[in-house]
């Protein structure tokens, strides 16, 4: 595995991170415990350390199936990130609670799920601008950063070009930055990119196989059925994203090269990314994904340098 300096927070993140929205049960499958445990004590074993959860993965339910595995687990041993600001109702049903008193609950909430007494990394999740504007929210932020319970604080943007709330991030006290990007999905490198390394930021991938579209499986005309959130997706965009997908393929991917690993490497050799947070459904595809650092070089400006202490 390969490491990251995580911004300003000065975290040792491994590269490739557990997105973990499909342990609430919005990708058309439910996961036990068992099988979440498989799942990141491979991780594990591979090098990561960086799991990417929220609130409304289900009400807490991924926050809790991750809290199983780490009861029997070194918690240190992990960086774990965490959102705020929506109350899960039912699958894709949401709604924002962004108010000082909901993320005190909400982070409660999260903290007994997961079994921990404090959080690595808590992000202000896909909230309006005007909901990011708002002195109380901050302010109780810092006083939770100020008594341990949080340790850092992030923006998970909602838009991938929202310069507002990227912009203003080291003024709120945040050092992350959370945002869409993949090669069908590039608006980050315009003006969100830009601003992150002149802050010093650090930046979680989220998405970046693209919703599994980059992942090689499919070929223009492929369809979903209705247990695949995909099939939630406009057709005509669908499609359209298949038929750059096969372009892709044909002319940016190395011949031999698996598509899936190809499309991490590729986010990761952006300055700005330092880690991607890809979903998984079971250990294999933990494996595939961690695998993408063979496609890596050791030259990124946010590249862990060990210390002569540290080695």
């Amino acid at each position: 595995m390969k490491y990251r300096r995580l911004g300003k927070t000065n975290l040792k993140t491994s590269i490739i991170g557990v997105g973990t929205w499909q342990f609430g049960g919005e990708w058309g499958m439910n996961f036990s415990q068992d099988e979440v445990e498989r799942i990141l004590g491979r991780a594990k074993e591979l090098g990561i350390n960086l799991i990417d959860t929220a609130e409304c993965y289900g009400d807490h339910l991924s926050e809790t199936l991750i809290g199983g595995f780490l009861r029997n687990d070194h918690r240190e041993d992990w960086i774990i990130a965490t959102k705020f600001g929506h109350q899960f109702h039912d699958r894709f049903n949401r709604t924002d609670a962004f108010q000082p008193e909901d993320v005190i609950k909400q982070l409660d909430d999260s903290l007994r799920a997961l079994g921990t007494d404090y959080v690595d990394l808590l992000q202000f999740h896909s909230g309006s601008n005007s909901s990011f504007d708002h002195d109380k929210l901050w302010t109780t932020l810092d006083k939770l950063v100020q008594m341990g319970k949080v340790h850092h604080l992030g923006i998970s943007i909602g838009a991938n070009d929202n310069l507002h709330q990227t912009s203003a991030a080291t003024q709120v006290g945040a050092s992350v930055i959370q945002v869409v990007y993949n090669r069908l999905e590039r608006q980050p490198e315009a003006s969100v990119f830009p601003s992150c390394l002149e802050q010093d930021l650090g930046v979680l991938a989220r998405v970046p196989l693209a919703s599994g579209y980059l992942s090689g499986k499919y070929k223009p005309g492929a369809t979903f059925g209705q247990d695949d959130v995909r099939h939630r997706h406009d057709p005509e965009q669908t499609a359209e994203k298949l038929r750059q997908v096969e372009q892709i393929r044909q002319n940016e991917v190395p011949e031999g090269t698996d598509m899936a690993r190809w499309a991490l490497a590729w986010c990761l050799k952006h300055d700005a990314v330092t880690a991607v947070i890809p979903g998984c459904k079971n250990a294999a595809q933990v494996e595939a994904n961690a695998a993408a650092i063979k496609l890596i070089g050791d030259n990124h400006p946010q590249a862990w340098k060990e210390t002569a202490e540290e080695n």
